[in-house]
């Protein structure tokens, strides 16, 4: 999986998109120290256990470096930023029930937001992308050539044994 550049000077308007998931009750807010069991059993339920990991690296954060999508109270989506390295955005998930409403885009403008306004980067970098036609539509992201294994390369994962 190959990782992509995002310029932030060049983010589009994000207001309509959120005012059009404001329009159907959604809400898109940075996660609170409170929030943190619930959004890592919905990341561990939705992406993976590996990303749990992520997430909670993303609590440590001060301000928390994660945004979540919210519906009368029920957690929807989530998108992490700063986790695994400086300067990266990831992991993100939206609930299959509620994709195609433009929660993924408004998580993925919000986290860019906050890392061009209070992070001060000028380019961001997303990493190990599985859907580029959704970066490089919602954000221009533009694929960095021979970026692929990336940061991930000798990453370890649950079904892993250890050695005796």
């Amino acid at each position: 999986m190959q990782n992509m550049l995002v310029d932030l000077l060049a983010l589009p308007d994000s207001r309509p998109v959120y005012e059009e998931l404001k329009s159907k009750g959604i809400v898109i807010r940075r996660a609170l120290a409170p929030d943190k069991k619930l959004v890592c059993d919905f990341v561990r339920r939705t992406f993976s256990e590996c990303a749990v990991g992520e997430a909670e690296a993303s609590f440590a954060r001060k301000p928390v470096s994660l945004f979540i999508a919210t519906e009368q109270e029920r957690l929807v989506g989530f998108a992490c930023y700063e986790a695994t390295a400086p300067d990266f955005f990831g992991p993100t998930a939206v609930e299959k029930d509620h994709r195609g409403m433009g929660i993924g885009k408004a998580l993925l403008l919000r986290s860019m937001e906050a890392m061009r306004d209070e992070l001060g980067y000028v380019y961001a970098i997303i990493g190990g992308v599985g859907p580029i036609p959704f970066y490089e539509k919602s954000v221009g992201a533009r694929v960095i050539p021979n970026s692929d294994p990336s940061i991930y390369r000798d990453f370890m994962t649950p079904k892993q044994k250890e050695k005796p």
